[in-house]
């Protein structure tokens, strides 16, 4: 359980304390203030020898009237402690209805009752309600002000922070701050580039300026922690915002993305340290995710390579959409294990929300056994299959072009046939970018595999499509995850060349897109991801050594190792005789005329190319991908290894 839930949940006990303090206290105030409204009223010169007996029937009338109105409000419902214009909004409304209600009554029993004297004025039940509103919400948000100035008190002892940001995330983080000493953060002073906030106080913080006078506030104001409050910025400003910052050499935070915040993967109040997918991110992608749930909804999901980056992040994605059920499939048993472990556990937290959740079941198979995935289907009868499993890397696959020809190939075109066996009717393939215009084997791989699953929707006319798009941030074997293992040995940091780019995305971003695509897709499509544009690896490389805390050069050096084999300077996207079309979601590109020029022969020499790989013919292996992909071209160092197995 999130810390701040368990905190809200231990909170309920006391709120219920204080409304039996407040109830108490508001019976002895509705018994006083129909005196008090009278002996204003008629300015002290109250007679009680004549007023005494109606005003008595008058207190006990009004006192069960409020009552009931309090108690059809759900007014001791309430934790005080976060008293808001919200709290006092209903206080007024409440007051309004009780003062009519009253005056009904009053009026009503003057007429019909000799007991009320004429004399009576008739403005008492509107000064009775005035004051009871006065009363009852001086009590509450006396009690909000006691609490938070002694909550004030406590953290002026936590690290004074200085907080970048004076929207809805930095205000509301502040006042988190200000209710959780626990989380030992000072907040002192808002930074903000809109000048209309220059000066004001918000939660009782100043906000002193832009983000040219961070330097300036940090000298005044003492401050040891900065943290960046803008989940929406895109990377372009949080990049500049963490140069000013780390040039002051004060450690810097920040808060969640809006996507780690909408995916529930973090909470708005989870403070971490700079990543570098915060200075690489995008604008906010903007999505219906409606769609998405109407196409997931009642289905049963087999996932392939859920353990992977991409597989295990569908996982997470997909368990909101309410599908019947989830099929995890991996041949890697450690990884499957880690995301099952923590599907339960948020399934477990849905339960406790009285969320309805999916039926979870985890297969450790290979792909490519026929009978292994035969029995698997027959078991689970999934009706939409995310293909994600494959080998990626791009160095090892050069030097095992038979265990990509047999994974990549062979196990999509086994996992094609045995869905269209079992009546499944969408299928989706996570493909790359290396499959356009390749220069490796995991490249050319991955384009036949393209060309299996576009000939099968040909085929049968099923919804089975092929997403396309770049390198994900943090993916096992990126190169994220290497180099901060390179600088945590104290560098130098490896980078195959110095102007080699490529396109990223976060995981999070891509597997969206994904799940949109899916959505788009009729079949025989590739849809193609809006990667942004390409980034340097000296870039990224920079940036991590800077997010570390040192100097790039001095502390920690880049070294330039050459290209590696397969590898490309820059990766393309568009394949020639593709016809790229606008979707209806401004990310992501489709090919519809996909499906028109594959190979009559494809399955013939998919079958040959098998039996290359079987006998590891790396020779035999590099021309027929050749014949099947013609914009293949393969290293020099494949060519001149499959000369030599030849010789």
């Amino acid at each position: 359980m999130h810390p701040f839930t368990m905190l809200n949940s231990l909170r309920l006990p006391l709120a219920k304390k204080q409304n039996r303090v407040f109830l108490i206290l508001d019976i002895l105030a509705f018994l006083i203030t129909p005196a008090l409204a009278l002996w204003i009223r008629l300015d002290g010169q109250v007679s009680w020898s004549v007023y005494g007996l109606p005003l008595l029937i008058g207190t006990g009338i009004f006192l069960l009237l409020k009552l009931i109105v309090l108690r059809l409000f759900g007014f001791y419902r309430h934790d005080w402690s976060y008293a808001s214009i919200h709290e006092l909004s209903a206080l007024a409304q409440i007051a309004g209805v009780i003062i009519a209600l009253q005056s009904f009554v009053f009026l009503l029993s003057g007429n019909m009752m000799t007991i009320m004297p004429p004399g009576l004025p008739r403005s008492l039940p509107f000064l009775d309600g005035l004051f009871c509103a006065i009363l009852v919400g001086i009590s509450r948000f006396s009690l909000r002000k006691i609490q938070t100035t002694q909550k004030q008190q406590t953290t002026e002892t936590g690290i004074p922070t200085l907080i970048i940001g004076a929207g809805m995330a930095g205000t509301s983080f502040v006042q988190e701050a200000q209710r959780n000493p626990s989380l030992n953060i000072h907040p002192i002073a808002y930074i903000d580039d809109d000048q209309s906030k220059f000066k004001l106080q918000i939660h009782g913080i100043s906000v002193v300026g832009n983000r040219h006078r961070i330097p300036e506030v940090i000298c005044a104001l003492q401050v040891e922690r900065i943290i960046i409050a803008i989940p929406t910025a895109s990377g372009t400003v949080v990049r500049e915002l963490a140069e000013i910052c780390q040039s002051t050499g004060i450690s810097t935070y920040t808060l969640p993305s809006i996507e780690e915040i909408l995916s529930n993967r973090a909470h708005l109040s989870d403070v971490r340290e700079l990543r570098i997918e915060d200075l690489l991110r995008r604008e906010p992608i903007q999505t219906d995710t409606q769609p998405v749930k109407q196409l997931m909804a009642a289905k049963r999901i087999l996932i392939t390579g859920a353990g992977g980056s991409i597989g295990s992040e569908l996982c997470r994605q997909l368990l909101q959409s309410q599908p019947t059920a989830i099929a995890l499939l991996g041949k890697g048993e450690n990884s499957v294990f880690v995301i099952h472990q923590e599907l339960l556990q948020v399934m477990n937290e849905m339960r406790d929300r009285g969320e309805a959740t999916p039926d979870l079941q985890v297969f450790i198979a290979d792909i490519r056994s026929r009978e292994r995935m035969s029995a698997i289907f027959e078991q689970f009868q999934p009706n939409m299959i995310f293909h994600a499993a494959a080998h990626k890397h791009v160095p090892l696959m050069e030097t095992n072009p038979p265990e990509a020809i047999t994974n990549n190939i062979l196990g999509t075109q086994n996992l094609v046939n045995t869905a269209t066996k079992y009546g499944v009717q969408h299928f989706v393939m996570i493909s790359t970018d290396k499959a356009v215009n390749p220069t490796n084997v995991m490249g050319a791989s991955k384009r036949v595999a393209e060309m299996i699953v576009l000939s099968t929707a040909k085929r049968t006319g099923l919804s089975y499509v092929v997403v396309r798009f770049g390198n994900v941030l943090g993916s096992r074997g990126s190169v994220i995850p290497t180099f901060k293992r390179q600088i945590e040995q104290g560098g130098p940091i490896t980078v195959t060349h110095p102007e080699i780019c490529r396109y990223f995305m976060t995981i999070p971003e891509a597997v969206q897109l994904v799940l949109q695509a899916a959505v788009l897709g009729r079949g025989g499509e590739v849809l193609m991801l809006d990667m942004g544009q390409p980034i340097k690896i000296v870039t990224l490389a920079e940036d991590l050594i800077r997010l570390s805390g040192y100097q790039v050069g001095r502390e920690i050096k880049i070294n330039f190792s050459g290209l590696r084999p397969g590898e490309k300077l820059y990766e393309e996207l568009f394949i020639q005789g593709e016809s790229y079309e606008r979707t209806d979601h401004d990310k992501i590109l489709m090919v519809r005329n996909a499906s028109h020029n594959l190979p009559e022969t494809l399955l013939e020499q998919v079958i040959v190319l098998a039996k290359a790989a079987f006998q590891q013919d790396i020779y035999q292996i590099r021309h027929l991908l050749q014949q099947l992909v013609p914009e293949y071209t393969p290293s020099q160092s494949l060519a001149r290894q499959a000369h030599d197995r030849a010789a």
